[in-house]
C-alpha cells in the first residue's frame, strides 16, 4: 500500500503525461474582429521589451542549465539498483523537466535571447549564484557501489531540487513576467512536493 501511495504521488507531483498546461505556452496576441469585415490577423508572438526583464532571462537560462543536469542525475538511477518507488519518482521527474526545458528554451527564442547561461560566475552573483550541482557529487555518486547508491542518490536529488525551488522564488519576487512567473510558482509547488516524496523514500 505504501508503495502505492508513494506512485500516486508521483503521478500527482509531476506532469510527465503529456506537454505543459495551456497556461504556460507563452501568451500571444488575440486576433481582433472588426464589424463586418474579415478577422485580421494576430502576428507572430514578439515580446517587447516591458513583457520580461533581466531577472525573467536569467532564471530561465540558470533553469535550463539546472533541470538538464538534473536529467543527467535521475538517469543514473535507470542504470543501478533501486526500489522500484524511487525509480518510477526519477523517471518522472526526467520526463517533466525535459518537457519544462523545450517550454523555457521557447520563452528565450521568442525574446531573442541565448537558452545557454553566461559561464562568468561573476554573471550570477546577483541571482544567487549558479543553481547546480557541483561535478564532484555527481561523480561520486556515479561511482558509488550498489549498496550506498540510492541512499546517496536521495540525498543529492534532494539537494538539486532545493536548489531549484530557491531560484523559482527569487524568479517571484525579482520577475515580471507573467507567464515565468506562473511557471516559477508552479516549480516551487511540484519541486516543494517531490522533495517531500523524496525525504519519505530517504527515511523509508
Amino acid at each position: 500500500m505504501r508503495r502505492c501511495a508513494l506512485f500516486a504521488l508521483v503521478l500527482a507531483l509531476t506532469g510527465c503525461a503529456g506537454p505543459l498546461p495551456a497556461e504556460f505556452a507563452p501568451s500571444s496576441p488575440a486576433a481582433g474582429h472588426g464589424h463586418g469585415h474579415q478577422p485580421v490577423q494576430a502576428p507572430p508572438p514578439s515580446p517587447a521589451v516591458g513583457d520580461y526583464n533581466l531577472a525573467d532571462v536569467m532564471y530561465l537560462q540558470m533553469a535550463i542549465a539546472n533541470h538538464e543536469q538534473g536529467i543527467e542525475l535521475v538517469a543514473l538511477a535507470e542504470k543501478r539498483a533501486v526500489r522500484p518507488e524511487v525509480a518510477q519518482l526519477a523517471a518522472a521527474i526526467g520526463a517533466t523537466q525535459r518537457t519544462e526545458v523545450g517550454q523555457m528554451e521557447a520563452w528565450l527564442t521568442g525574446w531573442g535571447q541565448p537558452t545557454e547561461v553566461d559561464t562568468n560566475p561573476d554573471a550570477h552573483a546577483h541571482h544567487g549564484g549558479m543553481p547546480i550541482t557541483d561535478p564532484e557529487s555527481l561523480a561520486a555518486l556515479a561511482a558509488a557501489p550498489d549498496g550506498e547508491f540510492e541512499e546517496r542518490f536521495v540525498s543529492v536529488l534532494t539537494g538539486h531540487q532545493h536548489n531549484a525551488v530557491e531560484m523559482a522564488r527569487r524568479e517571484l519576487t525579482d520577475g515580471v513576467s507573467p507567464d515565468v512567473k506562473k511557471f516559477a510558482d508552479k516549480v516551487v509547488q511540484s519541486r516543494t512536493g517531490q522533495i517531500s516524496a523524496l525525504l519519505n523514500l530517504g527515511s523509508a
